[in-house]
């Protein structure tokens, strides 16, 4: 990466970080609502798990 690019990526980093956690509380919700005895640390484990994996998806679409 130069260094224009990283300048960019470090002017958005914490909008980055924001939209992440809001997509795994929006997830978290979601399995409140449909689950209410549910154990939130697996369900925390699972959506952190399908957002990585979700991740590494869109990595090697963009990147190949």
């Amino acid at each position: 990466m130069t260094i224009i690019e990283q300048m960019e990526l470090d002017e958005h980093q914490s909008e980055i970080i924001a939209d992440v956690k809001s997509l795994v509380e929006k997830y978290r919700a979601i399995f409140d609502w449909d689950v209410p005895e549910i154990n939130q640390n697996v369900a925390d484990k699972l959506i952190l798990v399908e957002v990585r994996k979700a991740l590494d998806d869109i990595e090697k679409e963009l990147l190949n």
